[in-house]
Order: C-alpha cells, then sequence, then structure tokens
C-alpha cells in the first residue's frame, strides 16, 4: 500500500495541490537553486512567491515539509520526462538502457540534484540516502510497473521478479549519481549505455 500511494502521488496527473501551493512550490525551488537548502528561509520562499508567511505555513508546516513537496514533485516530473525519452525504444532492453542513460544524466544536471550535490552536499545527500525511502520506493515501483508489463507482454519471463529488479537499477542509478568516479567508466551518455548493457540487462 505505501509504495502504491507514494507512487500515486509522484505520477498523479493533477496533484493534491491547488495554485497556491504550485506557486510556493515554484518560488521554493527557484529560491533553492538561487540561495541553496541551507540558507533558505520561509521568508525568502515568502518573498519569492509574492506571499505571506502565514499563507506558507498554512501548506506546509515547517521547511522539511516543503523541501520534501518540492523533491516529490521534481521526482514527478523526471519520471514523466523518462517516460517521453524511451517512448521510442521498441524492446524492453532498450527501453532500460536508454532509461538509465536518460536517468543519469537528467539527476546529474538537474539544477536542485545536481546542483546541490555539488555545493551543499550535506544538505541534499540524507534525501537521497538515509531519508530516500519516499523516492526509492516511488521510482522502483515505477520501474516494476513498467518490468511487468513486458513480462505480461512476452518480453520477459514469467517467472521474472520484478520487484528486487527495479530496487537495484534505482540504487545502482542514485549510487552513480552520488558518487560517479570509480573503476567503472560513467561520465559520459556512451560509457552509462555501455555499463546498462554490459550489467543491468541481464537482471532482466
Amino acid at each position: 500500500m505505501l509504495a502504491a500511494s507514494l507512487l500515486a502521488r509522484v505520477l498523479d496527473p493533477e496533484p493534491d495541490t491547488d495554485a497556491i501551493a504550485e506557486r510556493i512550490l515554484d518560488g521554493a525551488l527557484e529560491q533553492f537553486q538561487e540561495t541553496g537548502l541551507t540558507r533558505t528561509t520561509m521568508d525568502d520562499v515568502a518573498r519569492r512567491a509574492d506571499l505571506s508567511r502565514v499563507t506558507i505555513y498554512r501548506r506546509f508546516q515547517n521547511k522539511n515539509a516543503l523541501v520534501e513537496a518540492v523533491l516529490l514533485r521534481e521526482c514527478r516530473r523526471c519520471l514523466e520526462a523518462l517516460d517521453r525519452a524511451v517512448a521510442g525504444q521498441l524492446g524492453i532492453g532498450d527501453r532500460m538502457v536508454e532509461g538509465y542513460v536518460f536517468a543519469l544524466r537528467y539527476a546529474r544536471e538537474h539544477p536542485l540534484v545536481g546542483g546541490l550535490l555539488r555545493v551543499e552536499p550535506q544538505v541534499i545527500l540524507p534525501f537521497m540516502t538515509v531519508h530516500a525511502e519516499p523516492a526509492l520506493v516511488a521510482v522502483r515501483t515505477f520501474l516494476a510497473m513498467h518490468l511487468r508489463r513486458a513480462r505480461d507482454a512476452g518480453e520477459l519471463a514469467q517467472q521474472a521478479d520484478v520487484e528486487p529488479v527495479a530496487e537495484l537499477m534505482a540504487r545502482i542509478a542514485v549510487s552513480f549519481v552520488i558518487s560517479p568516479y570509480g573503476c567503472i567508466p560513467m561520465r559520459t551518455d556512451d560509457e552509462a549505455r555501455e555499463f546498462a548493457r554490459r550489467f543491468l540487462i541481464p537482471l532482466i
């Protein structure tokens, strides 16, 4: 139930927010990108969104709740973009490879995720490690959904256990976003593509 609920929140095309809440999230995202999470205050977000501080707190109990809401919305946008990126790939193998390449590049280039990893790693890392469960569950469930569809379509063996495979893929991608340099080359799209073909595709 938790996984389904989280994925529903991430993928909901009409999330449970109103125009004011979206305005707050837009303002918060802009402010986080400009000054980082640590130095941003709720007053900063209120000024950026041109709203009162009271209005901000009516919709978001505290700064942590606001940060989580911003990250959840960015996760939604990422998965929507991921769907579009792999839409033209016919086979499940190609879809998984190109999806991995896209997700890695998207996270690294994202002004909030990739940017904060460079300038405020101590702030963003908890949301990708010890407090990563909501996003990890959503991404794992999203990937498992696609793998399950491929299995039902006969692209994968019927006995394929898609949940562990989806979680491994999600964790591997996060690991290379957090720490991209090692003995495995992963700096370019082609290197990420080669890695995915050699090590991820055999999982399915």
